[in-house]
């Protein structure tokens, strides 16, 4: 009895999650890449989706494309969840984890903060870091993007 209560449960929350959608939103983003004493100039373009979790936590889902900016190199095409808080009545503070798949397949996790601009424009700074099996790599962008 117990498992079908549970189950009920979680398909109830699972046609809720849409109706308490807060935002889609879609970004350019630019910033550096370093691994083993190397820097490199990163740029690419994301957009997901954040749902609210109540009034102050949310939950979003993003796919992204990133180009390290030197020939040869691939774009880096990534999957990402994150979880953060809501700060104050403009900012969002998260972390991130999720799979990127290019240049070499890997793990990903991180932490950024996201600043509204006004009703639609926000500014944001993310950290991640690359479990690769050859060479981690470490990335620091700034992002502008739009919310709808």
């Amino acid at each position: 009895m117990r498992k079908i209560a549970l189950l009920g449960a979680v398909a109830v929350a699972a046609v809720a999650v849409p109706a308490q959608a807060n935002e889609s939103r879609a970004e350019v983003r630019g910033g550096i890449a370093w691994a083993q004493g190397q820097e490199e100039a990163v740029l690419g373009v994301a957009a997901g989706h954040d749902f609210d979790l109540g009034t102050t936590a949310f939950f979003g889902v993003e796919g992204s494309a990133d180009k390290i900016l030197v020939d040869g190199s691939d774009i880096v095409w990534g999957a990402t969840g994150r979880l953060g808080a809501k700060v104050g009545t403009a900012g969002k503070i998260y972390g991130t984890a999720g799979y990127s798949f290019g240049d070499g397949d890997a793990f990903h996790a991180g932490a950024g903060y996201q600043h509204k601009l006004g009703s639609a424009a926000y500014l944001k700074v993310e950290y991640r870091h690359f479990f690769d099996d050859v060479v981690d790599v470490n990335t620091a962008a700034v992002g502008l993007g739009l919310t709808f």
